[in-house]
């Protein structure tokens, strides 16, 4: 598979809010870093936090408008849009850095700001 199908592929795993295909992707010593949350590390770890990301929200669906690929990294721009529990949306942009190893996730950096998405709405 190439890269950016791959990454396709990726988001299509994260929009339908699936954490064990999103698994998939990862390599066992995965760094995942979110914003600005502190990072973990591992596979099992990183599910477990987008697992419980997933359960804080209603859906989400991602827009890629670019990606930028290398033989060892990946960087998508785009915008997510979030439902919330209560049904509204919100819309933000974002980046996203891939390190890859072996055809895995080794490093999986997500540049947002998700204060609109906590905000009352």
């Amino acid at each position: 598979m190439q890269q950016a199908e791959q990454i396709e592929a990726l988001f299509s795993a994260i929009d339908a809010k699936d954490e064990q295909a999103f698994g998939r992707f990862l390599s066992e010593d995965v760094t995942f870093r979110f914003g600005n949350a502190p990072p973990v590390v591992g596979r099992q770890a990183a599910v477990a936090a987008v697992e419980q990301f997933f359960a804080s929200i209603a859906g989400l669906r991602h827009d890629l408008f670019e990606t930028w690929t290398r033989p060892d990294s990946v960087i998508c721009r785009g915008e997510v849009t979030y439902k919330r529990h209560n049904g509204s949306q919100v819309t933000v942009p974002f980046m996203d850095y891939f390190g890859l190893a072996d055809d895995k996730i080794l490093h999986y950096q997500i540049y947002i700001d998700i204060s609109p998405l906590l905000a009352d709405s």
